[in-house]
């Protein structure tokens, strides 16, 4: 019973900054240069990360900060629930998110999120889907921008596995950057399928950042996949599947 009446807090607070935002901050937003519009924005991002300690009883184990590199990079993180894709945004700012069209058409958060220029796909069209991350990614790149890619596609619950997609990796190697590895079981706190959080340990661990110079996507690929699985069956509380999936 206190965690739905915790969560029932958490989403009170949950809706009504993103109002405030949508009130105080939207109409400002456009006029302010592309860094300054993530300084904004952002607020919120933090405010969430706060309040959902504060509110749900979760404690924060973050360790790796410091392997965060001072340029761009493509960043790829494992994707369970809502929670990550706020964290990965302050974790570091700017970053370009790849993300599902449909994300832009809700209200406020959907208005927030075109301001910062995300990469957004049609995803019942995955070859025109394919190109785009590629030519918009490396774009994105020269312009001093991270990119956030989650190689499994979609989300993706804890104790499962799926395959990982090797577009992070590509458009990495394209643009001469590193890929920065992430890993987290916040799906254990913030389930993605269910609107009660459950209070305990958040963990995230960052990795060292892969370098792509002079190799192959597929290569990069494989060391993401392995660095991410292996945190994984560390700091998961839910027993993580040992072999790859099948099929892609």
């Amino acid at each position: 019973m206190i965690q739905v009446v915790r969560s029932i807090v958490f989403y009170a607070g949950y809706f009504t900054a993103l109002l405030a935002i949508g009130v105080l901050f939207l109409p400002i937003a456009p006029f302010l240069p592309l860094a300054g519009r993530y300084r904004l924005l952002n607020l919120y991002n933090h405010f969430l990360m706060f309040w959902f300690r504060i509110a749900c009883g979760v404690r924060y184990d973050i360790q790796g900060a410091h392997n965060l590199p001072d340029g761009p990079c493509v960043i790829q993180a494992n994707h369970q629930c809502e929670w990550e894709t706020v964290f990965l945004q302050v974790m570091k700012p700017p970053v370009c998110t790849v993300l599902k069209r449909e994300l832009l058409r809700l209200p406020i958060f959907g208005w927030g999120l075109r301001l910062l220029r995300p990469i957004s796909l049609d995803r019942s069209k995955p070859a025109r889907a394919m190109k785009q991350v590629l030519t918009q990614g490396v774009e994105r790149l020269g312009t001093g921008l991270s990119v956030l890619i989650f190689p499994e596609g979609t989300r993706v619950d804890p104790g499962e596995r799926k395959r990982y997609n090797k577009s992070g990796s590509v458009v990495a190697c394209r643009a001469g950057v590193p890929v920065l590895p992430v890993a987290h079981n916040a799906g254990e706190r913030w389930p993605g399928r269910h609107w009660v959080k459950r209070p305990g340990v958040l963990r995230v661990r960052i990795g060292k950042p892969i370098e792509t110079a002079g190799r192959m996507p597929d290569e990069v690929l494989v060391d993401v996949e392995e660095w991410i699985e292996a945190q994984l069956q560390e700091i998961s509380d839910v027993p993580r599947p040992t072999s790859r999936p099948a099929s892609r």
